[in-house]
């Protein structure tokens, strides 16, 4: 059985291994095959994939892993702050450099 294309894309927007995520899918065919009198329809794929994002979402809401992404971000940023604040700096001192020396050029 061939799980959906967009099961890894799922499984990484709700922090899963996609290998669990292949196994929740797994389950939500089975539960669905249970209960469903026509297997392969529309209807039955449409109720496995709902089955599958409840259950991921449960999945989710089991996992004790905090979201650290946005704030391992923002101290990346922070400590690029004084390398771009240097880098501005050389920048202004070297334009002013440039312009003084013009304008030693041009006074001589």
């Amino acid at each position: 059985m061939k799980s959906p294309k967009s099961l890894p894309w799922y499984a990484r927007k709700a922090g899963v291994p996609v290998e669990r995520a292949e196994a929740l899918w797994r389950k939500a065919v089975r539960e669905t095959t249970a209960h469903s009198d026509w297997v392969g329809t529309s209807e039955f794929w449409g109720a496995s994939e709902s089955r599958f994002l409840e259950l991921l979402e449960d999945e989710k809401n089991t996992l004790c892993a905090p979201n650290v992404e946005t704030f391992m971000r923002s101290q990346h940023r922070m400590g690029l702050m004084p390398l771009l604040a240097a880098e501005e700096m050389f920048t202004a001192i070297s334009a002013n450099w440039q312009r003084f020396r013009n304008q030693m050029r041009k006074a001589a």
